[in-house]
């Protein structure tokens, strides 16, 4: 089974082009995702944060979607499956590809935190993600009291 599910943040607005064919034009777009990987640092024992790019391609109604809506930063999760390849480049070397053929895409947050979150453009040149507005270490956010919006918890089986 060829199978990958990613979470990452655009490095770049996706790249799209479209190839002309007797069915008509077929969109294909193409952008790397920063997905984040922990390591744990020597000697410390502190984890420190890096990210892998991953190069994805998509094709049709879905690169449409991402030339529409995805720019560098939104934080997306795509489901697809990995394909490699090779060309010879105009030096006459061989060169080996690999990219995830994304098969559907999604928002992982919601505008409004893309749009006010610091982490537009946040992935420097080395890789690493800057610490400024980082997630607490649970991954959820905290939710301040008062906020049961007077919703009664009796009856309810886990409660």
């Amino acid at each position: 089974m060829n199978r990958v599910i990613l979470m990452g943040r655009l490095t770049r607005d996706p790249v799209v082009r479209y190839t002309q064919s007797a069915n008509g034009s077929l969109a294909i777009a193409r952008y790397t995702l920063a997905v984040d990987r922990r390591r744990r640092s020597t000697g410390t024992g502190n984890d420190q944060q890096t990210a892998d790019f991953i190069s994805c391609v998509v094709f049709g109604r879905q690169a449409e979607f991402a030339e529409k809506y995805l720019h560098q930063g939104t934080k997306i999760c795509v489901q697809g499956r990995i394909q490699t390849g090779s060309y010879t480049n105009k030096d006459g070397n061989k060169v080996y590809t690999t990219d995830v053929v994304v098969d559907d895409q999604e928002f992982a947050e919601s505008k409004a935190a893309a749009s006010s979150g610091p982490h537009t453009g946040s992935y420097q040149a080395g890789g690493a993600p800057s610490d400024e507005g980082a997630v607490p270490e649970s991954g959820f956010m905290n939710v301040p009291a008062g906020t049961d919006d007077g919703v009664q918890d009796e009856g309810l089986p886990f409660a």
